[in-house]
């Protein structure tokens, strides 16, 4: 009877792991505050960032309020240990200048040499290609983070690592394994 469970669960979870759509999306996201900068800034500003990667598109949306001094740019860095400063990867095109509270959307295409900035571009073979394969191994490897920088603070007045979001078909799937496993061990004992 012990086999005939242990045979029927491998197979009702190999065919919901064959039946799980797998997502297309990656997300990123992370909280921003002048704790996280390097030095600390003592700012009180706050803001979020979430970052998302559908194939070689890079979908990036920001918030922040609260900047003790009007902002002049955002960027996302990349690719070194938590608590250094890295060089910009991404510069925001197009990021709201000149305020202390804002939102900000954009979509890079990172096949194009464009989306990074020149520096990022040559230290990483001086192509898309390798911009891109580093800047997705930074983000994979929780190596990247998102900051503004502001007239008092223009090394960055607010910032916070990028951190993978689960997506939550995963993490249900993950849980309903776990559960049957809890289950089939429970019934062994």
């Amino acid at each position: 009877m012990h086999f005939l469970v242990k045979t029927s669960l491998t197979a009702v979870l190999g065919i919901v792991f064959a039946t799980v759509p797998m997502s297309a999306a990656t997300i990123f996201s992370t909280t921003l505050s002048g704790a996280n900068e390097v030095p600390q800034s003592g700012s009180a500003g706050t803001g979020t960032a979430l970052v998302t990667l559908v194939a070689d598109v890079l979908n990036v949306s920001i918030t922040f309020s609260g900047l003790g001094s009007p902002d002049g740019a955002g960027h996302i860095h990349c690719c070194g240990p938590v608590g250094v400063n890295e060089p910009i990867a991404v510069p925001f095109t197009g990021f709201p200048t000149g305020v202390t509270s804002g939102t900000y959307s954009s979509s890079f295409d990172l096949t194009s040499a464009a989306s990074y900035l020149g520096a990022f571009l040559t230290a990483n073979g001086g192509t898309a290609a390798g911009a891109e394969a580093a800047l997705l191994a930074g983000l994979n490897a929780g190596q990247a983070y998102a900051n503004v920088h502001t007239t008092n603070f223009p090394g960055g007045e607010i910032r916070g690592q990028l951190a993978a979001v689960p997506e939550p078909a995963t993490a249900l799937l993950a849980g309903g394994v776990l559960a049957a496993l809890a289950l089939l061990r429970r019934k062994r004992a």
